[in-house]
């Protein structure tokens, strides 16, 4: 895996970040309580002097692990963080992944229509699944969620703006250029709080963190940063090997973030 300049990435990523809060006017971001989604809350407290100006969304369906819950609330407190809960179902829908699938878009929707958020900040990286690597680092969704990946507009940010007219939203990805690695050295750089489910408990951990339903943990002995960081330079096991959705077909996972899936 390669190793990026966790400088260069922190710098872009920050841009991204100040440009989308400057540019629209009302920004929110998701937060999983993942490494992916608390990195970005801690570039963004970089961005603006220690504190993140705008709200955080949690999507819950009601069966994350007991300690993403602890975590958040927690952290939430200690950066002094805007929470917004949303409840999602848990009912059959086209994935199969009643717990994390479209459901959780459906209460998102929801949510962004009660709220007017005109951009929503995401913390996915285009190294994480083959459809994510058609993402931008600003791509605008209609309002009925619906993403053409194949007609994205240039990557300027005044093309987004003429864009929300009729009601729709964009994503703005300030991590797209990150891999896991990245996201670990800047863990440990920035002694970034992190969910304890990722460190090895009785030669077990998580890599990737969804809820109780659909992840499992990988087999692992490593118990700190030093050792994921050692163990991801040498693994040929995918990052997402946990996360039950992602073993289906490319094509779901396709359909799914046409339709607005984080």
């Amino acid at each position: 895996m390669i190793i990026q300049d966790i400088k260069e990435l922190e710098e872009k990523s920050i841009y991204i970040i100040r440009e989308a809060t400057n540019n629209f006017k009302n920004v929110a971001a998701l937060w999983s309580m993942g490494k992916d989604s608390t990195s970005m809350l801690m570039l963004a407290r970089k961005a603006f002097l220690g504190k993140v100006p705008f709200p955080v969304i949690h999507i819950d369906n009601g069966i994350d692990f007991p300690e993403t819950y602890k975590f958040r609330d927690e952290l939430a407190k200690k950066w002094n963080l805007d929470l917004i809960v949303a409840k999602s179902e848990i009912k059959p829908e086209m994935s199969g992944f009643a717990c994390c699938g479209a459901n959780k878009t459906v209460a998102l929707k929801k949510l962004m229509k009660e709220k007017g958020f005109d951009a929503l900040i995401v913390s996915i990286r285009r190294d994480e699944h083959g459809i994510r690597a058609k993402e931008r680092y600003v791509s605008p969704r209609n309002k009925e969620f619906k993403w053409n990946y194949k007609n994205q507009p240039a990557e300027v940010w005044g093309n987004y703006l003429s864009e929300l007219g009729k009601g729709g939203h964009v994503r703005v990805h300030p991590l797209l250029d990150w891999n896991e690695i990245d996201i670990w050295n800047y863990t440990k750089q920035e002694k970034i709080p992190m969910n304890p489910l990722y460190f090895s408990r009785n030669g077990f951990r998580y890599r990737s963190l969804g809820c109780t339903h659909c992840t499992v943990p990988i087999k692992s002995n490593a118990k700190n940063i030093d050792d994921i960081i050692k163990e991801l330079e040498t693994t040929e096991v995918e990052e997402r090997a946990g996360r039950e959705q992602d073993k289906e077909k490319s094509y779901v996972m396709e359909k799914l973030r046409a339709l607005g899936y984080m």
